[in-house]
């Protein structure tokens, strides 16, 4: 296992709680200044406003999920290049699948900091070593 396996653990299993749709999980898997910032959305901060957002989505959205390709390590940023199905965005999971998106976590003492939705350039794989 290299140093920046620990990393990637904590945020392969961030993914996993929300593909499971469990939302205590997650909010355990947070520091407590945790921030989710999705494309030009307002930032999101704070456990009580982050599970409302979450139950929310997870509700609406119960067979979301997050399909990982690649990730890459640098410090305490872990960048995931996937694709998801079952979204907000009301695709067959076949259309879905083919649209490809960058999440990018900061870890903190083996939790998330932030949660980043970031939408999929060459540019922006070359920056983060997701090519």
């Amino acid at each position: 296992m290299t140093d920046s396996a620990p990393i990637a653990i904590v945020v392969i299993d961030f993914i996993d709680t929300i593909n499971h749709g469990d939302v205590n999980r997650l909010l355990e898997l947070m520091t407590d200044r945790h921030v989710m910032r999705i494309l030009d959305e307002p930032p999101v901060s704070g456990k009580e406003t982050l599970r409302s957002a979450w139950r929310g989505y997870l509700q609406a959205f119960p067979r979301y999920r997050i399909y990982v390709d690649r990730i890459a390590v640098e410090g305490n940023r872990v960048a995931v290049l996937g694709h998801t199905t079952g979204s907000h965005l009301g695709l067959p999971d076949a259309e879905e699948s083919d649209l490809p998106v960058i999440w990018t976590a900061e870890v903190r003492d083996e939790k998330l900091a932030g949660w980043n939705i970031l939408e999929d350039s060459v540019e922006l794989r070359r920056e983060l070593g997701l090519t």
